[in-house]
């Protein structure tokens, strides 16, 4: 249901409640199902040789992120805010925990827009297209063409989005059934023997899990709309929960895929599985193939998080009375916001800083899932008649489990780098010292460009 702007507030206009379960899916799915699931099974292959192991990791993976998701839902369910994490850490830690978490999310994610449209980039030029522009100029370009798409507004963004899904899936299911029925080719080069990787350690099954768990990422992307969500206490979780389950089935049918064209030996020794294993059954016309459904998948992905995160720098500049950021304009975007998003991550793609964002971001996301974790607990102890919607069944078993498994990723991501752990957390307490000092707009957070 769209509603009308608040009379005390004309010009600041106000994001519109117009998105439904399907958007939800189709930003989850198209949000999380990207280059992952076309090179990370070599990895997996390296650690674990056994074809049985490897589906039942990836359907492990898929429960773990369902489990995880709970703590999201509940929250998202509860609270009915934009703004996604820190939203839920505000309110559980309070506005410094929620800044920091803020931060962490938008800038990181900045690096990671970046990142996604260089890499589109490099396939333009794979398939021979645009060849005499630089790679960084085309990124630019992509991220610009997609922020022109959400500057028309939720409804257009929100539909873009579900199309984009939609063929995403479609790609995906092709190449799959391909896989499965078409005659194999000749066998495909590997530089692993098949006698080197066929000990299962649980070295191997650990590093098999952080890649398959790398893939998932982008499952709580419906939890950023919850003021553009109708009935955000269903839609939420539904949306997630369905769009988690939609990935993991294309997961495992296209390792499943995978299998049935090539064996782990073969696997372990691909840096693009997907495209061996299609270069097997389909010749020379298989690299065309898998770069396109990449170049989908690759813009899908963009598409998603150009139009999430404006809605994390919308919800800080409410909470801060930043003013200019929170003007949402009478098509439900707030343009501003957008502007800046498309802006820094088209920037960071152009000049090449991308990459030291998203190493930095990687021990801090792990703790961001922490604290969403702990939020959940939080606030059953501290308001405990607050409304919930929806509630994580066998409370609090599922937070606690999801909690143990991002603090232990925490812990073995310093513990592998710590310096780079300690230069993230540095930074970024230097990023949060102004708003810290600023203070928050308590008294009006939540009013401005809140939907009614």
């Amino acid at each position: 249901m769209t509603t009308e702007p608040q009379a005390a507030q004309p010009d600041r206009g106000h994001l519109l409640r117009v998105l439904g379960v399907t958007f939800g899916v189709a930003v989850v799915v198209g949000g999380v199902i990207g280059q992952g699931i076309l090179r990370t099974p070599g990895v997996v292959a390296e650690g674990v040789q056994n074809p049985t192991i490897i589906i039942a990791l990836w359907c492990v993976a898929g429960l773990v992120a369902w489990i995880d998701a709970m703590s999201t839902v509940e929250l998202a369910a509860s609270i009915r805010k934009t703004g996604g994490p820190y939203i839920f850490a505000r309110r559980a830690f309070g506005s410094l925990t929620g800044l920091a978490v803020g931060v962490r999310d938008w800038l990181g994610n900045m690096g990671g827009i970046a990142f996604i449209a260089v890499v589109f980039g490099e396939y333009l030029h794979r398939l021979g297209v645009a060849t005499s522009v630089p790679i960084g100029v085309l990124a630019l370009l992509i991220v610009v063409v997609v922020g022109s798409v959400q500057w028309l507004g939720t409804k257009v963004g929100g539909r873009s989005q579900e199309i984009g899904s939609a063929v995403k899936a479609a790609l995906f299911t092709v190449l799959i059934i391909g896989l499965f029925l078409a005659p194999r080719g000749a066998p495909v080069a590997t530089e692993i023997a098949p006698a080197t990787a066929a000990a299962l350690t649980f070295g191997g099954i650990v590093m098999a899990l952080r890649a398959i768990s790398g893939t998932y990422y982008g499952w709580n992307s419906a939890s950023y709309f919850c003021e553009e969500v109708v009935d955000p206490g269903r839609t939420i979780a539904r949306a997630t929960f369905s769009g988690i389950a939609v990935v993991t089935v294309i997961y495992v049918l296209a390792n499943l895929a995978y299998l049935n064209v090539l064996t782990p030996a073969e696997m372990a020794g691909s840096n693009l599985v997907a495209a061996d294993a299609a270069g097997r059954v389909f010749g020379d016309v298989a690299g065309p193939i898998v770069t396109a459904i990449s170049l989908v998948s690759l813009v899908t992905i963009i598409n998603a998080m150009v139009m999430v995160f404006p809605r994390v720098l919308f919800a800080m500049a409410r909470e801060y009375q930043i003013s200019t950021l929170t003007r949402v304009a009478a098509n439900g975007t707030p343009r501003l916001a957008l502007i800046a998003t498309v802006l820094a991550g088209g920037l960071l793609a152009t000049i090449g800083v991308y990459e030291t964002l998203l190493t930095f971001s990687t021990s801090l996301l792990a703790l961001m899932s922490v604290l969403v974790n702990a939020a959940v607990i939080v606030l059953r102890v501290r308001e405990p008649n607050l409304e919930r919607p929806w509630k994580m069944p066998l409370y609090p078993l599922p937070a606690i489990v999801a909690l143990a498994i991002n603090t232990t990723l925490f812990v073995i991501f310093v513990v592998e780098d710590p310096l780079t752990a300690g230069k993230a957390f540095g930074m970024l307490a230097v990023l949060i010292g102004p708003g810290l000092a600023a203070g928050p707009a308590k008294a009006r957070c939540g009013l401005i460009g809140a939907p009614r």
